[in-house]
């Protein structure tokens, strides 16, 4: 019986390890967060309002982005015609076009134009579809790559790491918002939708950063801007 007992210890014992392991990975577990001024960073904030409503881009870019987070789109990445999924549905790249249009741009004709004018840039594109093209991460690399301030890759340099700014993971595998939450090391928590349960999460050290952009539209020629309509 005294070791029956033991070996029901050590299977509760395990199985309690793993479920903490599995919420612990996707950042179900509660934490700690903290702010840029915990770490004596200032926080960039854009000169330019687009939108005019008061609040700077980057400071919209990081509340579009969060409030496409708390809505939870369902992961779901099919075809509409006209190019925008229903709020209820999204991917990661549906993450960032909704945080600019937060701002007030219209990233899915800014992309567009773009490949219009610098189609030799865009070269896995066949056929220009409106539709999607924005819509696909390794677009979106190169019209931010364009267009965009390139930033540091590494998640050290935390100071250079600010709310707004956009990140892209692996080969164009994935790609989020740069949260104004920060881990106990200084590193920004992530706004993006992978389908998992928690949108802004710690993950920053999860996968290879291969893109760092803000976009900076004080730098911007007017023309290549477009409004929300």
């Amino acid at each position: 019986m005294h070791k029956s007992k033991i070996i029901i210890f050590s299977l509760l014992t395990v199985l309690l390890v793993a479920v903490l392991l599995i919420l612990n990975y996707f950042n179900l577990l509660p934490k700690k967060t903290y702010s840029a001024e915990d770490f004596g960073i200032d926080t960039i904030l854009s000169s330019v309002d687009f939108n005019d409503n008061g609040i700077d881009d980057y400071t919209d870019i990081l509340l579009g982005a969060r409030a496409d987070a708390e809505n939870h789109p369902t992961y779901d990445g099919s075809y509409y015609v006209g190019g925008y999924p229903p709020d209820d549905i999204g991917v990661c790249t549906d993450v960032i076009w909704r945080a600019f249009k937060h701002a007030g741009y219209s990233l899915r004709d800014m992309v567009d134009n773009d490949i219009i004018s610098r189609p030799d840039a865009y070269k896995e594109i066949k056929k220009r579809d409106i539709n999607i093209d924005f819509r696909r991460v390794r677009n979106l690399r190169t019209f931010f790559g364009e267009f965009g301030v390139s930033l540091t890759h590494e998640t050290e340099q935390i100071e250079e790491w600010q709310p707004g700014d956009i990140v892209i993971f692996g080969d164009n595998e994935h790609i989020g918002i740069v949260s104004d939450k920060r881990n106990r090391k200084g590193q920004p928590y992530i706004i993006h939708n992978g389908g998992q349960p928690n949108r802004e999460e710690d993950i920053l050290d999860r996968a290879p950063v291969t893109g760092h952009y803000r976009f900076d539209a004080s730098q911007i020629d007017s023309d290549v801007l477009v409004g929300w309509n």
